[in-house]
């Protein structure tokens, strides 16, 4: 039985942003916490401009890994991230909540992708600091 927290990364579909999200906390905070990502909706696949720039950047596949989850195809959380819905952002049940109010980089130049994605990589480095330290 795992003592470490877990972490839900949400947003509405759950194809971009919150795989993202789990991709880099599975990468660099396995140590620290355990990574999921849902939505209130799902899409067939996840972002495919963000399958390729995190394989590019990372060496990530995401598409090997991971796939587009309801929030209840995910265990109980500690902590819930959203990313930045704005409007309807599912709600889950926690300990501790913050959004990252990240844009949607959905549909533009592959340089918003890279934005957010080093966004979320120093989030997830941020969060596993605190969760380190006891602030969280």
């Amino acid at each position: 039985m795992s003592t470490k927290p877990k972490v839900a990364f949400i947003c509405v579909h759950n194809s971009c942003r919150s795989q993202i999200a789990e991709a880099l906390g599975r990468h660099f905070a396995a140590g620290v916490f355990e990574s999921y990502s849902a939505g209130t909706e799902t899409k067939p696949q996840i972002n495919q401009d963000a399958v390729r720039i995190m394989k590019q950047l990372y060496g990530i596949d995401m598409e090997q890994t991971q796939s587009s989850k309801l929030l209840e195809d995910i265990p109980p959380v500690d902590i819930v991230i959203t990313m930045g819905c704005n409007v309807q952002c599912p709600f889950l049940p926690c300990r501790y909540r913050e959004d990252w109010g990240l844009e949607d980089p959905t549909g533009k130049p592959d340089e918003e992708f890279i934005k957010v994605i080093k966004t979320i990589h120093s989030n997830i480095q941020i969060l596993s600091s605190r969760i380190v330290d006891g602030i969280l």
